[in-house]
């Protein structure tokens, strides 16, 4: 009985820890429904827009129309594409943002970067603002609970993960 105790807690506190990190994270589809294409205005789409690490890009587009290169400024400036085998190819191509900087990509097919605009400048921020302080005091716990917790809007996903996690391991 310890040992299973043991081994739900960790369960829970790796759950815990690990949850709200991805549960904060944004999947941004890169030109909303327009996708990856010819001709759109990246600038104005990312514009307003702020990334944070762990957040992730997903470049939609049709395979063999377009591809994905992650580039430096300079490339980025003068559309210069590297080498063909680092090129993202899949049409779904998903990056996760996973430093914080500048960060630039171009497609790399044809005219596409230097003449149709298919090139996309971003800055990563190093993390996810906290949440604002609520007003509202902490609830209390009821009387004869020593389980009883208030759970927040932000630890919501957490604590489901757990009782999640917990039910399968009284299965």
């Amino acid at each position: 009985m310890v040992m299973a105790s043991s081994t739900q807690f960790m369960l829970v506190a790796m759950v815990a820890v690990v949850l709200p990190s991805v549960a904060m994270a944004t999947q941004y589809i890169v030109g909303d429904h327009a996708g990856w294409t010819v001709n759109h205005d990246y600038v104005g789409w990312a514009n307003g827009k702020t990334f944070y690490v762990g957040d992730t890009l997903v470049f939609q587009y049709t395979p063999g129309s377009h591809n994905v290169f992650k580039v430096n400024q300079t490339e980025f400036k003068d559309c210069v594409k590297p080498d063909p085998k680092d090129a993202l190819t899949s049409g779904n191509d998903t990056i996760t943002l996973a430093a914080p900087g500048k960060k630039w990509y171009i497609c790399g097919i044809g005219d596409h970067c230097l003449n149709k605009q298919m090139k996309l400048a971003i800055t990563v921020e190093d993390s996810s603002p906290s949440p604002a302080p609520t007003t509202t005091p902490p609830v209390a716990p009821a009387p004869n609970s020593a389980h009883a917790f208030s759970v927040s809007r932000f630890l919501l996903p957490t604590a489901m993960a757990a009782m999640a996690a917990l039910s399968l391991l009284a299965v």
